[in-house]
């Protein structure tokens, strides 16, 4: 996260906060725990988590995003410890061991899949019993409201009619979830949520320039974002919706 602009910090900061605390429950003496990322693509969770002393494997079906993963990981200092592997959750049994990882981050990858239930079970097969994920999605509720703020209506109504959350031709996501369907899937794989997150209540709304010109602004939004995170009226308007959960 370091140099990154001030909004796009906030839009992470949830996330960040959740992990760390899944990180001091998985390891309370600080020892490295194992961490496999999902479509981790360049990194951007994957090289933090390296820089604190954890060994990361990134599984992204696209090389381009594998060979920047590595850049940064080079230019971090983290290579050693950042393993780049071509592939995606169908074929994640191939990659990794069953029960072998500590911790599993599957984010903005259950929206593209040509499966969530299955890629929801590759992760829990993946995970050692006590082991978490780190699940995160993108919202229907929230796209939608998106769509009638920008006068786009009949997309609008389109994302909301859509069984899977599909905006139609040119939307680059093939589904999107409300907080009990992606909460169900989560349950059905075999994991047990912990805890659920609202993730971009109100990043996406404030004004880049707001934000990123003005330190207190930044603040300010930070401490909206994490104050209403866990307060189901905002999760359920949130862009994205974060799910941390145990293998059991």
């Amino acid at each position: 996260m370091a140099g990154a602009r001030p909004r796009t910090a906030v839009r992470t900061a949830v996330v960040w906060e959740v992990l760390r605390d899944a990180l001091a429950s998985l390891s309370p003496d600080g020892a490295p725990v194992r961490v496999l990322d999902a479509g981790g693509g360049t990194g951007g969770f994957a090289v933090p988590l390296a820089e604190l002393g954890h060994a990361v494997t990134v599984v992204d079906p696209s090389p381009d995003s594998l060979a920047a993963l590595e850049r940064r990981a080079a230019e971090s200092g983290t290579s050693g410890q950042v393993h780049a592997v071509q592939g995606d959750l169908a074929g994640l049994d191939d990659v990794v061991a069953a029960g072998s990882v500590d911790l599993l981050l599957c984010h903005s990858v259950l929206e593209v899949v040509d499966d969530p239930a299955a890629a929801l079970a590759a992760v829990a097969r993946a995970l050692r019993p006590g082991g978490m994920a780190s699940i995160l999605a993108a919202n229907r509720v929230a796209a939608v409201l998106a769509r009638v703020a920008a006068g786009r209506l009949a997309e609008a109504h389109r994302l909301l009619d859509d069984p899977s959350g599909w905006a139609g031709e040119g939307d680059p996501l093939s589904r999107r979830f409300t907080v009990d369907e992606l909460s169900a899937l989560v349950v059905a794989a075999g994991l047990a949520p912990r805890v659920t997150h609202g993730v971009r209540v109100f990043a996406d709304i404030v004004p880049a320039a707001l934000v990123d010109g003005d330190a207190d602004a930044a603040r300010e939004l930070l401490a909206l974002e994490q104050a209403a995170a866990e307060r189901p009226d905002y999760i359920a308007v949130a862009a994205a919706l974060h799910v941390l959960a145990d293998r059991t």
